[in-house]
Formats: structure tokens, sequence, C-alpha cells
């Protein structure tokens, strides 16, 4: 930090150029417009790095981002389709975030949904009726995700452990499970499992629609559930302090295992959609880093389910359209869509100081008597 010397009398006194000073309450429309600020600030290193890159303007690069995500119909709906998984994972993770049990598990909890699914579909398709069928699917991967988070949920709840680790194991574990059963299941003798013909879950226009229906309902709920039940206000005391809850009777081990059940329900759902509604298969990849993107989404959200809407859509804008910039562009590195979401985040996650903080310049102006 820059300094200055003052000199008052015979004695040299050195003061601080600035310094930071916590901000009361800030408003919401100053917030909202922080947090615009940054985007638009990172849009525009954005654009200067495209044209580095491409040689081209950066206005060209703006229209072809848009162009990734609104040039035509099937792109809309697969933006908005990607808005709702990552929105739908996000809501799996709020409750548990704000019980400040940190869930890096998603992608093996939403995994172990898709894989009972495909299993599912690929045993039992061609002789179950397609609604039992269907039903059996969803009651086995809502189950099948619960389990997945439950289990670090009773060891943290009974033995305190590290529920960031343990989260994070499960999903290479949930990895190995699936990559063990589609070995199993393929005939081919490729390792990889093709269309599974049987056990789709209904198309309501084209396979995205039922995913945002799906996530729209669960976004509601998510709200009257954290904002309004006593389980709501249960995890959000415990949250904030656990001997506070212990205090006025709330039972701490029952209310973690409660909330992962919730987040392990909702997971196992989004991993039903992606194997029957979505995919129509299985694979390893299937989630595809989801779940730790969600954790961007709803930190960046402040853990606001109003807002989560916002920076899912953000994410998947950016994610759709940085694919076309690679198309259009001819660039051979596909790492160019994960720089321009980490510059855009990088921005967000920065204005977060300038919310919570503010600089006090010192002033430069002399006093009476100074040299």
């Amino acid at each position: 930090m820059n300094m200055k010397t003052v000199n008052s009398g015979e004695k040299a006194v050195k003061e601080p150029l600035f310094h930071i000073v916590k901000r009361n309450a800030v408003p919401l429309k100053q917030r909202i417009l922080i947090k615009a600020g940054a985007i638009v600030l990172s849009m525009i290193v954005c654009g200067l790095l495209g044209t580095i890159l491409t040689g081209n303007s950066p206005f060209t690069m703006y229209a072809s981002l848009i162009k990734g995500n609104f040039g035509q119909e099937s792109k809309i709906w697969a933006m908005l389709q990607e808005t709702a998984l990552l929105l739908g994972i996000s809501l799996a993770l709020l409750p548990a975030f704000k019980m400040k049990f940190w869930n890096l598990g998603a992608d093996g909890q939403v995994l172990v949904g898709a894989l009972v699914s495909a299993g599912l579909m690929y045993k039992l398709g061609a002789k179950t009726d397609g609604v039992l069928l269907n039903l059996l699917m969803l009651v086995c991967s809502v189950g099948a995700g619960v389990i997945w988070a439950l289990i670090p949920a009773v060891f943290k709840a009974k033995w305190k452990t590290n529920e960031t680790l343990f989260t994070l194991m499960m999903n290479y574990i949930a990895v190995g499970i699936t990559g063990y059963m589609i070995n199993q299941w393929a005939t081919s003798g490729s390792g990889t499992m093709g269309v599974i013909k049987y056990g789709w879950l209904p198309e309501l226009g084209n396979k995205s629609v039922l995913t945002i229906i799906v996530v729209a309902l669960l976004t509601a709920g998510m709200v009257i559930y954290i904002k309004y039940s006593k389980h709501g206000y249960e995890l959000t005391v415990v949250g904030e302090s656990e001997n506070t809850a212990r205090y006025v009777g709330i039972n701490v081990k029952k209310v973690v295992i409660r909330t992962m059940i919730v987040s392990g329900a909702i997971c196992g759902l989004i991993g039903l959609l992606l194997a029957g509604s979505i995919n129509h298969t299985i694979t390893k990849t299937l989630v595809d880093g989801r779940g730790f993107t969600a954790v961007l989404v709803t930190w960046l959200a402040d853990f606001n389910p109003y807002y989560m809407i916002a920076t899912a859509f953000l994410v998947a804008f950016l994610k759709s359209g940085s694919a076309q910039v690679i198309t259009d562009f001819k660039l051979n590195n596909d790492a160019f869509s994960a720089i321009i979401t980490g510059i855009v985040i990088f921005f967000i996650i920065g204005c977060q100081f300038f919310v919570q903080y503010r600089l006090i310049f010192n002033s430069k102006k002399k006093k009476k008597g100074e040299n």
C-alpha cells in the first residue's frame, strides 16, 4: 500500500493513502448496479481478449455470443435447458449451503440418480408399462440421490467429519460405480452405452420443456421452503450458530440429516431428467461438472433463489455463446469457453469486495503548520 509522509514539527508521521471500511447494509439497487458494472467490465475484457486471439473487433465476438444462444430456435431451447439444469442443481445445494454444510458432492448425487434411471430403462424397459416404469425411475432415482447425500450427512452429524472432503470423494466413487455398470451393460465391447430405446420420460413439445417446467416448480418450492417453512428457519439458524440452535431447542443432527435428504432428492431428480428425458443413456461424464459450476451459481447469487435464476442464465449464456465463438473464429483451443466464463465470474466475485467494503482516501491537503 502506498504511503505518504506528513511532517508535523520535528516528527514525521506516515499515514496510509487509503483505508478500508466495512459498509453498513447496502441497498438492493446499489448492489445490483455494482454487479452490473462488474459484468460490463468483464465483457469489455473478454472482448479485448477475443480481439487479441482472433484479430476481430470485440463487437464481432459479442455478436457471435448472441448468435450462439439465440441464432436458432434449437439453440434457444438448448440454452434454456442448460440454465434449468444448472439452476436445479444449485437449488439442491442451497439449503445445505445456508446451513453451512459445504456439499461438493452434487455431481455424484446427480450421477447415481441418472445411473439408477438408466439401469431401470435398460433392464425393465422392454417388459414394463411405460407409465409404471417412469414412476419407478422417479422413486428410485430420488432414493439413490438421497442415499448418496445421507452417507456424508450421517458421518457429519454423528462424528463431525469434514463434509467438504467427504462429499468430494463420493463423486469419484459414483464415477467408478457408473463406469463399472456401463461395462457390465454394454454389449458392443466398446464400454459405452448407446441410446436406450425404452423408458423415455414424456416430451412436452421437445425434450427440454419437461426439465424447464420441473426446475421452475422446484424454484417456487425452494423459495417457500427456505423463507416460509419451519424447516427453512431451523436450517438457517443452524447455519448462523449451532450453539444458538441448540439453545432454542433445535436438534442440530436432525436438521443436518433432513436438509441433506432434501439436497439429495433434488439431485436424484435432476439425474432422472438427464438420463430419462435429455440424453436417454448414461455415461461417466453425463453430469459434465455441473455440480461444481452450481457451487459458483449459488455463491454468486448470495444464496438467494431469485438471483440464482439470473446467475444460472448468465453461466449458461456464456457457455453456449463461447462455443459459437470457437466455431465462428476457428479457434483450436476449446478452453476459450472456460476462460470467458472464468473472467466474468472473477469480476463478479471481485465486486463483492465493493459491496461489503469501501475505500476512504486520506485528504492530501496539508494541515496548517505542516512543511
